[in-house]
């Protein structure tokens, strides 16, 4: 499914099986469900900093990798949001050839175990992520990250990572935002 400047102001329920979306500018993603990800539901790839892609309603399970991809800029708003089997929910592309600031807002979303990290975003690139009322479901050793922070390049290098705990700057939640069940 490719989205092209595109809002979806209907509700859209898919179900996606080996298909990826891909928004190259301002989209809205509404209650879409994947069933078996593998590597990425979506991929975000708007150049312009005034992009903004939302993903409101659905879910995503059996993600081998990432469940959103953002490589492009501006502002990804995902709400109401489930997700199981996880690597990393939301991730600021850490070694595409061209690099941007990205600002990612996560609103309602539940989170079921197994899964690595609830975001990935580049320090170095000014990213930021906001995480409010996550629901952990199944780790109650905590292991899975709410944020990591990662130093990202433009060399297709893996980045390196820089901490994983809220700062108010580049990862914002405080311990209310998150309620582990």
């Amino acid at each position: 499914m490719s989205t092209r400047n595109t809002s979806h102001t209907s509700p859209l329920t898919c179900y996606f099986k080996l298909a990826e979306a891909h928004c190259k500018g301002s989209c809205t993603l509404q209650n879409v469900w994947w069933e078996d990800v593998g590597e990425d539901a979506a991929t975000f790839k708007g150049k312009s900093s005034s992009s903004v892609y939302t993903v409101s309603g659905g879910g995503a399970k059996e993600a081998s990798d990432k469940v959103f991809q953002f490589n492009g800029a501006g502002t990804l708003n995902v709400s109401n949001f489930a997700v199981k089997n996880f690597g990393t929910f939301v991730r600021s592309c850490g070694n595409c050839s061209t690099q941007y600031k990205r600002t990612i807002n996560l609103n309602t979303i539940e989170v079921n175990w197994k899964g690595g990290r609830i975001a990935g975003i580049n320090t170095n690139y000014g990213d930021s992520v906001t995480l409010r009322n996550i629901t952990v479901i199944g780790d109650s050793s905590k292991k899975i990250i709410p944020c990591q922070k990662y130093i990202g390049n433009n060399t297709g290098k893996e980045p390196s990572t820089n901490g994983s705990d809220a700062d108010g700057t580049y990862c914002k939640y405080g311990s209310s935002d998150i309620t582990y069940r």
